[in-house]
């Protein structure tokens, strides 16, 4: 178990609060300016409606932020007018709109809604689209290497201690160079930088394996949107760090994701179990941690400096950080990051109920917190859990997701 510290044997449990908020979060008054918050959440998936079980619990997971800042809450962005008033000539104070989208933004994209600072949304501002991606996990072959407009060589090199071996590549010559390289030390793993939850990822051993999967891009795919190549690895464990902030509530924390089978028997993400902590990284590392989990954290802390000295006009509230610890063709104990995710994901339910809990009360330090889902037709959530979903998966058969947090986790 990662825990950060021992639980008791019989660990408390808290209910979900969906009521009213703990405290809500005020802005400024200015004469004219209208002080009510509204939360809106955006989904960027086109015709995602009522029965896509991925957008429908993200959106309950926006309204839950909505009630911890104390704000109304509209679904899509579309639906808050530029003015609060109808012909009132009042106007939003600044972080009046609070936006939780299911996509990293774009600088230009967060400017277009009068997103600023890391307090506006529930997720991340990068300046090009590129840096949200697993592309800039690693560094060109060579310091002239072909690379989109705004790469950051500083980038590679600062993280090179917080990664797997590997490079990124945008061009299929340097794709081979790349393989060359690392296929001296073992087997590798090609990704495509965008791929989300493990998909999109092979395994090559020589370079003709390569080349079969090269020829599925086109040189323009190449040049806009990269390749990763790293090294594999075996005996995989997989942390999940992450830091998060709503209104004046921070946490960080660590743990683990699980996978479970859907209705047809294939292995999908089932869940996550965090140990969260009060305050952002700094404070995580001044927990006991096992030293496996402090080289996770200290990784993922590094990954995330890197990006903010390096990418200026990039932010976040919501950061999450996937650290693979394991064991080469040679049997070589490695650790790295494999990718960041800056927008609402699906450990934020458990994000969400720790820090209302924290809300709740200011003497709290750690909770236990985890997101759950199970995918069969008799389903009972157990005592104290906050159902995300309830409902069809993409079969139509019944998929159950939630959330729940053990406060008694304080020695």
């Amino acid at each position: 178990m990662l825990a950060i510290l021992a639980a008791p044997s019989a660990p408390q449990h808290h209910v979900w609060d969906s009521s009213s908020p703990p405290q809500a979060i005020r802005v400024d008054d200015v004469p004219g300016v209208v002080t009510r918050k509204v939360v809106a959440f955006q989904c960027s998936k086109v015709n995602s409606g009522p029965l896509d079980h991925d957008a429908s619990s993200k959106r309950t997971v926006a309204q839950a932020i909505a009630r911890l800042l104390g704000c109304d809450f509209v679904d899509g962005v579309d639906q808050v007018p530029a003015t609060p008033g109808q012909g009132s000539g009042e106007a939003w104070a600044e972080g009046a709109r609070y936006l939780v989208p299911t996509q990293t933004l774009t600088t230009d994209e967060a400017q277009r809604w009068g997103i600023t600072r890391p307090e506006h949304l529930f997720g991340g501002v990068v300046p090009h689209p590129f840096v949200a991606t697993k592309v800039i996990s690693h560094p060109l072959v060579e310091p002239l290497a072909p690379a989109p407009p705004g790469w950051s060589p500083a980038h590679g090199s600062r993280i090179r201690d917080a990664v797997l071996p590997g490079y990124s590549v945008f061009s299929a010559e340097d794709a081979r160079a790349a393989a060359g390289r690392l296929l001296a030390g073992g087997s590798v793993r090609l990704k495509d930088p965008a791929g989300v939850g493990g998909l999109g990822q092979w395994v090559i051993q020589s370079l003709d394996d390569l080349e079969s999967h090269l020829a599925d891009w086109s040189d323009d795919q190449l040049a806009r949107h990269g390749l990763v190549l790293e090294r594999n690895l075996r005996e995989v464990s997989t942390l999940s760090v992450g830091q998060v902030m709503v209104g004046d509530q921070v946490a960080a924390y660590v743990g683990t994701q699980g996978l479970t089978l859907n209705h047809v028997g294939h292995e999908v993400y089932g869940g996550s179990q965090l140990e969260v902590c009060r305050g952002g990284f700094d404070a995580l590392l001044q927990e006991r941690l096992q030293p496996n989990v402090r080289r996770a954290v200290e990784q993922a802390l590094q990954f995330h400096q890197a990006a903010l000295d390096c990418f200026p006009g990039f932010f976040a509230s919501r950061c999450n950080y996937d650290i693979a610890q394991g064991l080469d063709d040679h049997g070589q104990m490695l650790s790295g990051v494999l990718e960041q995710s800056w927008r609402i994901g699906g450990a934020s339910g458990a994000e969400a109920v720790a820090l209302q809990a924290f809300a709740g009360d200011p003497s709290l330090r750690r909770v236990r917190a985890s997101t759950t889902e199970v995918y069969a037709d008799e389903v009972v959530p157990p005592p104290g859990a906050w159902v995300l979903y309830d409902g069809p998966d993409g079969h139509g058969r019944r998929l159950v997701k939630y959330a729940r947090v053990e406060l008694d986790v304080d020695a």
